[in-house]
Protein backbone atom coordinates (compact mmCIF):
# COMPACT_ATOMS: atom_id res chain seq x y z
CA UNK A 1 0.00 0.00 0.00
CA UNK A 2 1.50 3.33 -1.04
CA UNK A 3 0.16 5.11 2.04
CA UNK A 4 2.16 2.73 4.26
CA UNK A 5 5.37 4.07 2.75
CA UNK A 6 4.12 7.65 3.10
CA UNK A 7 3.36 6.93 6.74
CA UNK A 8 6.87 5.56 7.35
CA UNK A 9 8.36 8.61 5.66
CA UNK A 10 6.32 10.99 7.82
CA UNK A 11 7.24 9.03 10.97
CA UNK A 12 10.94 9.30 10.19
CA UNK A 13 10.69 12.98 9.31
CA UNK A 14 8.89 13.79 12.56
CA UNK A 15 11.22 11.69 14.70
CA UNK A 16 8.36 9.36 15.61
CA UNK A 17 10.54 6.55 14.25
CA UNK A 18 14.05 6.80 15.65
CA UNK A 19 17.10 4.63 15.14
CA UNK A 20 19.82 3.76 17.61
CA UNK A 21 19.78 1.59 20.74
CA UNK A 22 16.53 1.23 22.66
CA UNK A 23 14.91 -1.24 25.08
CA UNK A 24 11.32 -2.29 24.39
CA UNK A 25 8.66 -2.97 27.02
CA UNK A 26 9.42 -6.66 26.50
CA UNK A 27 13.03 -5.97 27.52
CA UNK A 28 14.44 -6.49 24.03
CA UNK A 29 17.33 -4.39 22.73
CA UNK A 30 15.86 -2.79 19.61
CA UNK A 31 17.58 -0.75 16.88
CA UNK A 32 14.50 1.39 16.38
CA UNK A 33 11.81 3.03 18.50
CA UNK A 34 8.31 4.20 17.58
CA UNK A 35 6.56 6.89 19.63
CA UNK A 36 3.23 8.02 18.16
CA UNK A 37 3.01 10.72 20.82
CA UNK A 38 5.48 12.75 18.74
CA UNK A 39 2.81 13.44 16.12
CA UNK A 40 2.46 16.61 18.15
CA UNK A 41 1.36 19.35 15.75
CA UNK A 42 -1.74 19.96 13.70
CA UNK A 43 -0.34 19.06 10.28
CA UNK A 44 1.34 15.79 11.24
CA UNK A 45 -1.53 14.61 13.43
CA UNK A 46 -4.00 15.40 10.66
CA UNK A 47 -1.86 13.30 8.31
CA UNK A 48 -1.68 10.48 10.87
CA UNK A 49 -5.46 10.35 11.20
CA UNK A 50 -5.71 10.40 7.42
CA UNK A 51 -3.49 7.30 7.25
CA UNK A 52 -5.70 5.59 9.83
CA UNK A 53 -8.80 6.45 7.79
CA UNK A 54 -7.24 5.08 4.61
CA UNK A 55 -6.18 1.88 6.38
CA UNK A 56 -9.72 1.43 7.72
CA UNK A 57 -11.33 1.96 4.34
CA UNK A 58 -8.85 -0.37 2.67
CA UNK A 59 -9.18 -3.13 5.25
CA UNK A 60 -12.66 -4.33 4.36
CA UNK A 61 -13.46 -4.71 8.08
CA UNK A 62 -17.17 -4.13 8.75
CA UNK A 63 -17.79 -1.77 11.67
CA UNK A 64 -20.43 0.57 13.07
CA UNK A 65 -18.39 2.88 15.27
CA UNK A 66 -14.89 3.67 16.58
CA UNK A 67 -13.43 3.39 20.08
CA UNK A 68 -10.22 4.98 21.41
CA UNK A 69 -8.65 3.72 24.65
CA UNK A 70 -7.29 6.36 27.02
CA UNK A 71 -5.05 8.15 26.64
CA UNK A 72 -3.42 8.06 23.21
CA UNK A 73 -6.56 6.67 21.61
CA UNK A 74 -8.64 9.71 22.60
CA UNK A 75 -7.37 12.28 20.06
CA UNK A 76 -6.71 9.47 17.59
CA UNK A 77 -10.31 8.27 17.49
CA UNK A 78 -11.69 11.81 17.22
CA UNK A 79 -9.29 12.81 14.45
CA UNK A 80 -9.84 9.61 12.48
CA UNK A 81 -13.62 9.99 12.70
CA UNK A 82 -13.23 13.47 11.22
CA UNK A 83 -11.04 12.20 8.38
CA UNK A 84 -13.51 9.39 7.67
CA UNK A 85 -16.34 11.92 7.55
CA UNK A 86 -14.33 13.85 4.99
CA UNK A 87 -14.38 10.68 2.87
CA UNK A 88 -18.17 10.42 3.17
CA UNK A 89 -18.11 7.81 5.97
CA UNK A 90 -19.73 9.39 9.02
CA UNK A 91 -19.52 7.09 12.06
CA UNK A 92 -19.94 7.71 15.80
CA UNK A 93 -17.02 7.36 18.21
CA UNK A 94 -16.37 6.98 21.92
CA UNK A 95 -13.46 6.79 24.32
CA UNK A 96 -12.93 5.96 27.98
CA UNK A 97 -11.56 7.79 30.97
CA UNK A 98 -8.99 6.17 33.23
CA UNK A 99 -10.96 7.32 36.27
CA UNK A 100 -14.75 7.40 36.61
CA UNK A 101 -16.31 10.87 36.71
CA UNK A 102 -18.38 11.36 39.87
CA UNK A 103 -20.38 14.39 38.71
CA UNK A 104 -22.29 15.53 35.64
CA UNK A 105 -23.02 12.57 33.39
CA UNK A 106 -20.64 10.39 35.43
CA UNK A 107 -19.13 7.10 34.31
CA UNK A 108 -16.00 6.29 32.38
CA UNK A 109 -17.24 6.58 28.78
CA UNK A 110 -17.39 9.72 26.66
CA UNK A 111 -19.06 10.01 23.26
CA UNK A 112 -21.57 7.82 21.47
CA UNK A 113 -23.09 4.78 23.21
CA UNK A 114 -21.15 1.60 22.51
CA UNK A 115 -23.25 -0.59 20.25
CA UNK A 116 -22.94 -2.77 17.19
CA UNK A 117 -19.52 -3.61 15.78
CA UNK A 118 -16.81 -1.46 17.39
CA UNK A 119 -13.41 -0.86 15.77
CA UNK A 120 -10.66 -0.09 18.30
CA UNK A 121 -7.91 2.41 17.40
CA UNK A 122 -4.55 2.31 19.18
CA UNK A 123 -0.92 3.08 18.35
CA UNK A 124 0.89 -0.23 18.88
CA UNK A 125 0.45 -3.59 20.58
CA UNK A 126 2.84 -3.97 23.49
CA UNK A 127 1.74 -6.04 26.49
CA UNK A 128 -1.82 -6.20 25.19
CA UNK A 129 -3.23 -4.51 28.31
CA UNK A 130 -4.97 -1.75 26.36
CA UNK A 131 -6.52 -4.27 23.96
CA UNK A 132 -7.83 -6.42 26.81
CA UNK A 133 -9.31 -3.45 28.65
CA UNK A 134 -10.92 -2.04 25.48
CA UNK A 135 -12.57 -5.31 24.51
CA UNK A 136 -13.78 -5.77 28.09
CA UNK A 137 -15.41 -2.33 28.02
CA UNK A 138 -17.01 -2.95 24.62
CA UNK A 139 -18.50 -6.31 25.61
CA UNK A 140 -19.62 -5.00 29.00
CA UNK A 141 -21.85 -2.54 27.14
CA UNK A 142 -23.37 -5.22 24.93
CA UNK A 143 -21.37 -4.39 21.79
CA UNK A 144 -18.88 -6.52 19.88
CA UNK A 145 -15.27 -5.74 18.90
CA UNK A 146 -14.93 -5.61 15.11
CA UNK A 147 -11.14 -5.33 14.95
CA UNK A 148 -8.10 -3.39 16.06
CA UNK A 149 -6.27 -0.76 14.01
CA UNK A 150 -2.69 0.08 14.95
CA UNK A 151 -0.03 2.35 13.49
CA UNK A 152 2.89 -0.10 13.31
CA UNK A 153 3.07 -3.89 13.38
CA UNK A 154 6.57 -4.71 14.64
CA UNK A 155 6.08 -8.27 13.29
CA UNK A 156 7.81 -9.90 16.24
CA UNK A 157 7.01 -12.60 18.77
CA UNK A 158 4.61 -11.88 21.57
CA UNK A 159 4.45 -14.00 24.73
CA UNK A 160 4.99 -17.25 22.81
CA UNK A 161 6.21 -18.34 19.39
CA UNK A 162 3.67 -16.41 17.32
CA UNK A 163 3.52 -12.68 16.73
CA UNK A 164 1.88 -10.30 19.19
CA UNK A 165 -0.59 -9.38 16.44
CA UNK A 166 -1.49 -13.02 15.79
CA UNK A 167 -1.90 -13.58 19.54
CA UNK A 168 -4.54 -10.85 19.65
CA UNK A 169 -6.26 -12.15 16.52
CA UNK A 170 -6.44 -15.70 17.85
CA UNK A 171 -7.33 -14.85 21.44
CA UNK A 172 -10.10 -12.37 20.67
CA UNK A 173 -11.17 -13.56 17.22
CA UNK A 174 -10.75 -10.15 15.60
CA UNK A 175 -8.52 -8.87 12.77
CA UNK A 176 -5.61 -6.53 13.53
CA UNK A 177 -5.01 -3.97 10.78
CA UNK A 178 -1.71 -2.03 10.74
CA UNK A 179 -1.12 1.21 8.87
CA UNK A 180 2.42 -0.10 8.24
CA UNK A 181 4.57 -3.09 9.19
CA UNK A 182 8.22 -3.83 9.86
CA UNK A 183 8.34 -5.16 6.30
CA UNK A 184 7.34 -1.70 5.05
CA UNK A 185 9.99 -0.10 7.25
CA UNK A 186 12.73 -2.39 5.93
CA UNK A 187 11.72 -1.65 2.33
CA UNK A 188 11.81 2.08 3.08
CA UNK A 189 15.27 1.88 4.68
CA UNK A 190 16.58 -0.05 1.69
CA UNK A 191 15.38 2.69 -0.67
CA UNK A 192 16.47 5.70 1.42
CA UNK A 193 20.22 6.37 1.20
CA UNK A 194 20.39 8.62 4.27
CA UNK A 195 18.83 5.87 6.44
CA UNK A 196 20.28 2.79 4.77
CA UNK A 197 22.99 2.50 7.45
CA UNK A 198 20.27 1.31 9.87
CA UNK A 199 19.02 -1.45 7.56
CA UNK A 200 21.37 -4.23 8.69
CA UNK A 201 20.56 -3.71 12.38
CA UNK A 202 16.81 -3.73 11.77
CA UNK A 203 17.09 -6.87 9.62
CA UNK A 204 19.19 -8.57 12.31
CA UNK A 205 16.57 -7.69 14.92
CA UNK A 206 13.87 -9.19 12.72
CA UNK A 207 15.94 -12.35 12.29
CA UNK A 208 16.11 -12.78 16.08
CA UNK A 209 12.61 -11.75 17.16
CA UNK A 210 10.52 -11.91 13.99
CA UNK A 211 7.99 -14.62 13.15
CA UNK A 212 6.90 -15.98 9.80
CA UNK A 213 3.23 -15.83 10.79
CA UNK A 214 3.47 -12.03 11.06
CA UNK A 215 4.42 -11.53 7.42
CA UNK A 216 1.59 -9.91 5.44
Amino acid sequence: MSFSRDFIELSCRKGVLRFGSFVTKAGRASPYFFNAGLFDDGDSFNDLCGFYARAILGSGVAFDMLFGPAYKGIPLVAGTAMRLAGEGVNVPFAFNRKEAKDHGEGGTLVGAPLKGRVLVLDDVISAGTSVRESIGIIRKHGAEPAGLLIALDRMERGQGDISAVREVEEHYGIPVVPVATLKDLIAYLADTPELETHLAAVQAYRDVYGTHDAVR
